[in-house]
């Protein structure tokens, strides 16, 4: 697992403008994406407070050598695929070598300020071209909200606690953060409708996850041991990945997600470090009496002692109304990592236990992470009961599902005393109108 350094001091200041104290990207972040300036040229860049430092531009400068340089040019280009295939050490020594010249009191500080954009004028992109995309069912909550809706008296069914349930989704539609996401169309049959029907999805939902980005992959054939598979995982992001569930519950047996959810999936475009969430690395929840110890392939002593998350995660709803009333956005959820059955390094052992090989910049999704209560679920469909009780908003309106120019927003922040809150950036995308 990654340790604490210097890089974590939470005294450690930035002469960035607006760097320190900012709730996703104080120096103590420094995440990875790919953005275009007033240019127009997709470039590498580091978030920093609200601004982004041109990393290709900064290599050009020659502050950096060895490892840190070796990263930096790696990024070069459209995708940070080839920096994510590194692995740990550039990726660490780009990190601490960009927060020695981001550092208050640097002596470098008047050659790196000319290359930091001004965020609010740049277009962020996604950050790796993804080549394939597996979405789990980790978060356990989630499940048995669902399955009481099906299962009253056995929601969970018998795998699950065994096995790290997934399914392959559909990479070419991930789209970055503030993309509009178009109601699909699809089938799907009322229960008191003798015939299914093709039209526009009538319960559109969102799904509350954390994105995992894949760095050194391996060959096909070659499983990746529990004990090593954290050095596969090059960051984190967040995760919506939007649901039909009308056209889901038609179409999702006997072979389970399809139309439901290849229309759209929305990331936040920055790549947040394992190095950046060592501090909020802990145990994982201890399972409870009865439940099946993992098989030796998904059991490793480090993963179980820190390979779990404290990471704040938080649902908001903003409605047209409430945008023209000047109401605030309505929260509809506030979950936690800490509510995943599987960690990150489970979800990796598994995925290529059976020889699947993975590949710098593939993604995979936790799944839905919901919290044991009522205000704390990652999707509308256990908000509201599958419909039964719509959340009530300021503007009067109420909501089972989603509307067209609903626009949901996810944010998701590290907290813990002695340390800078880390963040990831909002994931936000609006609903648009179905394709006549």
């Amino acid at each position: 697992m990654t340790s604490l350094d210097q890089t974590h001091d939470a005294a450690l200041r930035s002469w960035v403008k607006g760097a320190d104290g900012h709730p996703d990207f104080p120096i103590q972040n420094l995440p990875l994406g790919v953005f275009s300036p007033a240019d127009g040229v997709m470039r590498p860049g580091i978030a920093i407070g609200d601004q982004i430092l041109d990393l290709t531009a900064l290599l050009g400068t020659g502050l950096l050598q060895g490892e840190e340089a070796l990263a930096a040019e790696a990024a070069g280009g459209t995708a940070l695929n080839s920096l994510l295939a590194l692995g740990a050490g550039p990726r660490r020594a780009l990190r601490a070598r960009l927060s020695e010249l981001l550092r208050a009191g640097s002596p470098e500080r008047d050659r790196v300020a000319p290359l930091l954009h001004d965020a609010a004028t740049c277009t962020l992109h996604l950050p790796a071209a993804i080549g394939d995309y597996t979405d789990f069912y980790v978060g356990i909550h989630h499940a048995e909200n669902i399955g009481k809706q099906f299962r009253p008296d056995n929601p969970l069914l018998p795998n699950y606690k065994h096995v790290p349930i997934g399914y392959h989704g559909r990479a070419s539609s991930i789209r970055p953060s503030g993309t509009p996401v178009r109601r699909p169309r699809g089938q799907s049959k009322a229960p008191d409708a003798a015939e299914p029907s093709f039209g526009p999805s009538r319960r559109l939902d969102l799904e509350l996850e954390l994105g995992v980005w894949i760095g050194p992959g391996n060959e096909l054939g070659t499983p990746i041991p529990i004990g090593v598979a954290p050095a596969h995982i090059a960051g984190y992001c967040l995760l919506n990945d939007w649901s039909a569930r009308d056209i889901q519950a038609w179409e999702y047996q006997p072979l389970g997600p399809f139309l439901a959810k290849n229309f759209a999936s929305t990331i936040s475009p920055w790549i947040v470090t394992p190095e950046a969430l060592a501090p909020f690395r802990i145990a994982q929840a201890a399972r409870p009496a009865g439940d099946p110890t993992p098989l030796p392939y998904l059991l490793d002593e480090s993963d179980q002692s820190g390979g779990a998350f404290d990471l704040r995660l938080d649902v908001f709803l903003v409605t047209p109304r409430l945008r023209e009333a000047g109401h605030p956005p309505h929260r509809i959820s506030a979950s936690n990592t800490r509510h995943m059955y599987w960690t990150m390094a489970q979800m990796v052992a598994h995925h290529t236990s059976g020889g699947c090989n993975l590949q710098p910049g593939d993604l995979l999704g936790t799944g839905t992470i919901s919290g044991p209560e009522r205000d704390a679920c990652g999707s509308l469909v256990e908000a509201t009961l599958g419909g039964k009780e719509p959340i009530r908003l300021a503007s009067g309106e109420e909501r089972r599902f989603l509307e067209d120019g609903d626009e949901i927003i996810l944010r998701a922040r590290g907290i813990r005393e002695g340390f800078a809150t880390i963040g990831f950036g909002e994931c936000r995308a609006v609903i648009l109108g179905a394709v006549a």
